[in-house]
């Protein structure tokens, strides 16, 4: 028993700081070569260490009123209101750790966006984004097409940042939610009414934002049923930007990006789910599943009959400073009350999808399904569709689209689009004329659906 106490002791006092202290060291090493070549640095909210903040947000002076306030209306004792309001805490604060985001996450990213896609990068204002102010709070606001979007953006965007994303419950998963905190995003429950965990969550943004945190979020709120941009949400957008006052605050630059792909992997489960939200836990992919969609691949793969899914593409946006914007539209954020505060937030999201709209690329497969799905059942020779698509390059153009042709090819283009749609059996061929098969026009009309905004506009 004294060579077992000894022994614990040994671990507890001695062995497992000086360890502790070993893997900080690297830490704060790896921290430091990274924020030599990103362009957004890591801030030190980001790194500072996970019960500290969960400590500074529950001391927080609005928590503390929103525990006082939920006291008297659920009619508990405060101690059990504020372990509610810590449990929400600990499951929203993430755990940033380099190693895991450059170790593990963008090199995992790199290597399942590159083996899956063929991964472009499409239009963007070099000058305008270098010109952010690395002292500003940089926020990417995107469309959610896929759940590839996550490694995709993080990826195309690590060498210039590191990204803090809010991720829905479909990902607390034994071991991935650890990895995903690691990374330093957080996790939310988009559809909860509970007032004490949206003022929890409200604070930890806000906080966030306040101290520099690069972030990324999907106003959307979750995948697209069938392929058109959904309403947007604008209840994270609300938290960063509430009582915003550009004399005190840093300044907020939102990033537009718009994210397209040649096939959706998810694309006939959100057709068969409908309407529902894809977002929730109830739709998320099972272990099984996935396992048996990734041993298929690496089966296909080992065999030399893999084919990569076609293009993947991300176009940024000009920035938008929140500073600029709201002097330019005379909008004030600070001070007003919730009735003209969800006026202004709406307004200046609004702004901000339409800019992310217009930012999506366009890429063969939608261009293909398009006139496909406007030629309906008589279907189209290949002269045809290639003159059809050189009128609809011409419109969307015009319209100051984001048109991503390989090779800058549009014969070849249209034969990359063909092919993939062949191979899926979603168009079929009978002597040089193409037709969509019956059972697949809603499958076409989900690809078409990827750009026809930018044709509405």
């Amino acid at each position: 028993m004294l060579v077992l106490f000894g022994a614990f002791g040994l671990l507890d006092r001695i062995i497992r700081p000086g360890v502790r202290w070993f893997f900080r060291r690297k830490a704060n090493s790896a921290i430091e070569e990274l924020n030599t070549r990103l362009h957004l640095r890591i801030q030190p909210f980001k790194t500072t260490r996970r019960q500290t903040l969960i400590d500074q947000l529950l001391l927080d002076p609005h928590i503390v009123k929103a525990v006082e306030q939920h006291v008297g209306e659920a009619g508990i004792p405060r101690d059990v209101a504020m372990a509610k309001a810590e449990r929400y805490a600990r499951e929203i604060v993430p755990a940033f750790n380099a190693y895991a985001y450059t170790g593990i996450g963008t090199r995992l990213s790199r290597w399942v966006s590159t083996f899956l896609y063929r991964v472009r990068l499409g239009d963007r204002d070099a000058e305008a984004l270098s010109s952010i102010d690395p002292e500003a709070t940089v926020v990417f606001v995107m469309n959610h097409r896929s759940n590839v979007d996550y490694l995709l953006v993080t990826y195309l965007a690590s060498a210039s940042a590191t990204l803090s994303y809010a991720v829905g419950e479909w990902a607390r998963i034994w071991l991935l939610q650890n990895l995903i905190r690691a990374m330093g995003a957080y996790f939310i429950r988009r559809e909860s009414g509970n007032i004490l965990y949206r003022r929890v969550l409200a604070r930890y943004v806000a906080m966030a934002s306040r101290s520099g945190v690069t972030q990324a979020i999907f106003p959307e709120g979750g995948l697209s049923p069938d392929g058109l941009l959904r309403a947007p949400k604008f209840g994270l957008l609300s938290y960063m930007i509430s009582d915003f006052d550009p004399e005190e605050h840093r300044d907020v630059v939102f990033v537009p990006v718009g994210v397209n792909y040649d096939r959706v992997l998810e694309d006939r489960v959100l057709l068969s789910a409908g309407d529902q939200n894809i977002g929730q836990r109830t739709f998320q992919f099972g272990f099984l599943e996935v396992s048996r969609f990734v041993l298929k691949l690496m089966l296909l793969w080992v065999q030399g009959r893999f084919y990569r899914y076609g293009y993947a593409c991300a176009s940024f946006g000009k920035p938008v400073s929140l500073t600029d914007w709201s002097k330019q539209h005379r909008i004030d954020f600070a001070g007003q009350n919730e009735k003209r505060l969800f006026a202004n937030v709406e307004k200046f999201g609004s702004d901000l999808m339409e800019r992310v709209g217009q930012a999506v690329p366009v890429l063969p497969v939608a261009l293909v399904a398009t006139l496909f799905e406007e030629a309906g059942s008589s279907g189209l020779g290949i002269l045809e569709l290639r003159s059809k698509v050189y009128h609809l390059l011409q419109e969307l153009e015009h319209a100051g689209a984001h048109i991503h042709l390989p090779r800058s090819d549009m014969d070849y283009a249209v034969s990359t689009g063909l092919r993939m749609l062949t191979m899926r059996r979603v168009v079929e061929e009978d002597a040089g004329h193409y037709s969509i098969v019956p059972d697949q026009i809603d499958l076409i009309a989900y690809y078409a659906n990827s750009i026809r905004h930018l044709r509405d506009n």
